[in-house]
């Protein structure tokens, strides 16, 4: 493929961003401006699509319309703050441009917005934007460990090891490592690992169990030693020196 300098002449870098447009003539003028400059791009035309994509894919950003059919633009940049297991950047687009429909797409999470007709020069830099300084922000890595309970987890691409084996795990038995291993060696009540996860919509305590249950079943399951313990009357905690 060709090398392209970006509109704002820096030197290509390599994104995945996530469209979800209804529209498609809308999401081919994207797809045909972004992709020479080296842009991988998905596309979804729905919003339970895009939540599906975004939930089970990486990607560096997220171009959210607001109208979009079975789950509008709003509730999908909500449900995504709240089960999404790091954070995506959001440049949501929408016809409405008063300061109040504004306010409502960053109350509910997103990062930009861009008011239809829009420049695909500018949507790409804000995206390109938005992309970079969430790396700089979030490329970090929790490690803790030696020997067999060695563990590492890498925010950014959602990488978990273990004695450098690799271990995939779902968005949320991810967040309870996550935040066992941030928290580390303090342990964590299952009330205050609902609170962190679920916020004001707390689950039942079987769901989050079974997550744990998962969580165990990753991390510990496949090795000789458990390192996710449960204090009694306290919570849970992980074995690691």
């Amino acid at each position: 493929m060709a090398q392209y300098k970006l509109p704002n002449g820096e030197s290509e870098m390599q994104f995945k961003i996530l469209v979800i447009e209804d529209n498609q003539e809308i999401s081919r003028n994207i797809a045909e401006y972004f992709e020479p400059f080296g842009v991988i791009m998905d596309f979804a035309y729905d919003g339970e699509q895009g939540v599906s994509l975004a939930l089970n894919q990486y990607y560096d950003c997220i171009i959210l319309d607001i109208m979009l059919p079975k789950m509008d633009g709003l509730a999908v940049c909500k449900l995504l703050r709240e089960q999404a297991n790091r954070h995506i950047p959001i440049i949501m687009l929408t016809a409405r441009d008063a300061l109040d429909d504004k306010l409502v797409g960053f109350s509910n999470g997103a990062d930009d917005y861009l008011t239809k007709p829009f420049a695909l020069e500018e949507l790409l830099v804000r995206c390109l934007a938005l992309a970079k300084r969430h790396l700089l922000n979030s490329e970090r890595t929790l490690k803790l460990g030696e020997g067999n309970k060695q563990l590492s987890l890498n925010l950014q691409t959602q990488q978990v090891s273990r004695c450098g084996q690799s271990i995939v795990l779902q968005p949320i038995p991810f967040k309870i490592l996550q935040l066992l291993m941030e928290h580390h060696p303090r342990p964590l009540s299952r009330s205050e690992i609902s609170d962190k996860i679920w916020g004001d919509e707390p689950t039942d305590s079987d769901a989050l169990r079974s997550h744990v249950y998962q969580l165990r079943k990753s991390i510990d399951k496949p090795f000789e030693d458990a390192i996710i313990k449960t204090i009694h009357s306290v919570g849970l905690a992980l074995d690691i020196e």
